[in-house]
């Protein structure tokens, strides 16, 4: 999961930082730090991240030549 894709996650999904924050069990720093791109996240807190999003219903897409994306899962 890259930053723009933690953006266009949040943003798909109409929530703010401090709503993933709490869904993945980490601070809003963490989350700002990362979207903005001035820290590298654990694997294991990206991890925490993603799971949360893929929970609250999104699939990421890998790079494909295209660059990685992010959709909504059909409910």
């Amino acid at each position: 999961m890259t930053p723009s894709q933690m953006r266009m996650a949040r943003a798909g999904l109409k929530i703010g930082v401090r709503d993933l924050a709490k869904m993945a069990g980490v601070t809003t720093a963490t989350i700002t730090r990362y979207e903005n791109e001035h820290a590298d996240l654990l694997a294991s807190t990206r991890d925490k991240i993603q799971r949360a999003l893929e929970e609250a219903g999104v699939e990421f897409l890998p790079e494909n030549g295209e660059g990685p994306g992010v959709r909504l899962k059909k409910r």
